[in-house]
């Protein structure tokens, strides 16, 4: 598995995916809607992407070629290469993504594009309690593991806005995640083998392949998380398992993890049932879990060690 994300002109996003998953995606990019693709590495860090475009249709679409760019650290370190045909782009992309040497540049003109300097981003002008209070909740967000950089500075843009006046700009929102962020990223570089996050992942995915629709960090609360979790996943499922944010935050915070489950044909003893898998796949995979029984009350996950990877 490369460790990228790669999103699309259409909005999807792929993470984790396989070299030759990468290469069908570019492969396939060239029709309407359908014509760049960005990769991100994981995790991912300020101003460090490759991308590429390529259309095949109306009048931008030119001879075919594959316009290939990719950001090393900073606007000044922007190069682009034109290419006419996939397999040099594949190469090159899957090169990147695998975070080796820089062989992957080798044998491509590469010239360095021009961009204007940013301009530069004034120092927050906040009092001391704000400011504590807005980086609190920015590392809850990161510790959370969820949220990406962006909607991270959105967050943080809008944290502290009273009567519409937004106190930081989007400039600074996004200089101070980025701070945060990288801090994090250094943090994590020491943690050894699986997190109980991923162990979370693990059981979630094995429930999932066996009927039950299971969701991470889903919907901001309960109410909305019942509302919509019917449609969020096979029209098949038996059932369903999930967390939605606020329990996120409180795992970040460290008070364990509230899981909410249920049987779609709404019979108590379906969702005792259902309640009963989702203990076992979470003990399977290495989690404590509290639960009497009863299908009326929620899963608890407990001595729970919330450190979850940025991907971002």
């Amino acid at each position: 598995m490369l460790a990228i994300t790669v999103d699309t002109e259409h909005g999807r996003r792929h993470s984790a995916i396989t070299a030759a998953q990468l290469a069908d995606l570019v492969r396939r990019i060239g029709g309407q809607g359908d014509r760049f693709l960005v990769l991100q590495r994981i995790p991912d860090l300020p101003d460090v992407f490759i991308q590429v475009w390529h259309e095949t249709e109306g009048e931008a679409a030119g001879s075919g070629s594959y316009t290939l760019e990719y950001r090393d650290g900073a606007y000044d370190r922007h190069f682009r290469t034109m290419l006419d045909a996939p397999d040099p782009v594949i190469a090159a992309m899957t090169g990147w993504a695998a975070c080796g040497s820089e062989d992957w540049r080798a044998g491509l003109e590469w010239e360095r594009l021009e961009f204007e300097p940013p301009p530069p981003v004034p120092e927050l002008d906040l009092g001391d309690e704000d400011r504590a209070l807005l980086e609190s909740r920015v590392r809850e967000a990161i510790v959370g593991g969820y949220a990406t950089r962006a909607e991270l500075a959105e967050l943080a843009e809008d944290y502290l806005v009273a009567d519409g006046v937004h106190p930081i700009s989007l400039a600074q929102a996004r200089q101070l995640v980025d701070r945060i962020w990288l801090e994090r990223v250094a943090e994590q570089a020491s943690w050894q083998d699986e997190t109980d996050p991923e162990r979370l992942t693990r059981a979630f995915a094995a429930l999932e392949s066996v009927g039950i629709t299971a969701r991470e960090n889903f919907t901001c609360c309960r109410s909305c998380g019942q509302s919509e979790i019917g449609s969020a996943g096979s029209p098949t499922a038996r059932g369903f398992v999930y967390f939605h944010s606020q329990s996120t935050d409180a795992a970040a915070s460290g008070h364990g993890l509230t899981l909410h489950y249920g049987g779609f044909d709404g019979l108590p003893e379906t969702t005792a049932s259902l309640g009963h898998e989702v203990v076992a796949a979470l003990k399977r995979c290495g989690l404590s879990v509290e639960w009497n029984g009863d299908p009326g009350r929620s899963l608890d996950i407990t001595r729970l060690d919330w450190r979850r990877r940025l991907v971002g």
